[in-house]
């Protein structure tokens, strides 16, 4: 076999992995400018986002994303003003209806480096991380749930700049923190840039239970229920279980949930 000489025909990235993603991925390109209006975007930006339904040109870059969002990119914003030489771009996982986006947010300056603007990358993650439901959760929480809306098969959660994807299943619980939440596995808690209600709404209803107004938790990771004096909480699996409170409002739920009515300790 002859060695690959420089003019050798590159081998593709393997199927699955993020460098095969991102050479698959179109790019949304968004420029703001200094005061944060939209002055311009590329076709992709175009057709993933709501263009027609907002009519961003001129206003607010913000103006794009619902409210639990706008803070969000706001910071992302900031970061970008970082006054470290090179410093790498800041990466934010935001959603939108119906997609998710990972963001990159890079100044703008003119030869004597005074910013002029800014502008927004972004890659579309829906199809890497969300699937079509199938539902089998009663028929209550079907109900309750937004019809066509995609399910999450892997979480964006992001560590030192990294975005990491976590298999759903391996998930025990989700903790909120502000706009933001921490989720749960066997390897540790990290940090993910979406917010409970964002996560719940993406969750298989059937699976994963919001117990408490902080709490999500994965119904085949609880290992006991706790009951004193009235009060509920959840020991989840795990080499060092931790404790979950289970609020008044979701505690008949719960238990239907996991088809109990004993009001007594029970270990699952």
């Amino acid at each position: 076999m002859q060695p690959a000489g420089p003019h050798a025909e590159a081998q593709p990235a393997p199927s699955g992995s993020w460098l095969y993603m991102l050479e698959r991925f179109d790019i949304g390109l968004v420029h703001i400018d200094r005061d944060l209006r939209v002055v311009g975007m590329n076709d992709y930006a175009r057709r993933c986002l709501p263009v027609e339904e907002k009519l961003p040109f001129g206003k607010i870059v913000t103006s794009f994303h619902p409210k639990g969002s706008r803070a969000k990119v706001q910071f992302l914003i900031g970061q970008a003003e970082c006054p470290v030489n090179n410093a790498p771009p800041m990466t934010m996982i935001i959603n939108i209806p119906e997609r998710m986006l990972i963001v990159k947010v890079s100044k703008i300056a003119d030869e004597r480096g005074v910013t002029t603007g800014y502008t927004l990358v972004f890659h579309d993650i829906t199809e890497v991380i969300s699937q079509a439901p199938e539902w089998k959760a009663p028929r209550d929480a079907r109900d309750s749930a937004a019809p066509g809306k995609r399910m999450l098969r892997k979480i964006p959660t992001t560590r030192q700049r990294r975005i990491l994807l976590l298999d759903v299943p391996d998930v025990s619980f989700i903790r909120s923190e502000g706009h933001y939440t921490w989720v749960q596995t066997a390897q540790g808690s990290h940090f993910c840039n979406l917010n409970i209600g964002d996560l719940e709404s993406r969750l298989d209803p059937g699976q994963f239970l919001r117990v408490h107004r902080s709490y999500i938790v994965n119904l085949s990771q609880v290992n006991e229920i706790l009951r004193e004096d009235g009060h509920m909480s959840l020991r989840m699996a795990g080499s060092e279980p931790v404790e979950i409170p289970v609020s008044r409002a979701s505690m008949a739920a719960l238990l239907d949930q996991l088809g109990l009515t004993d009001a007594a300790p029970v270990k699952a």
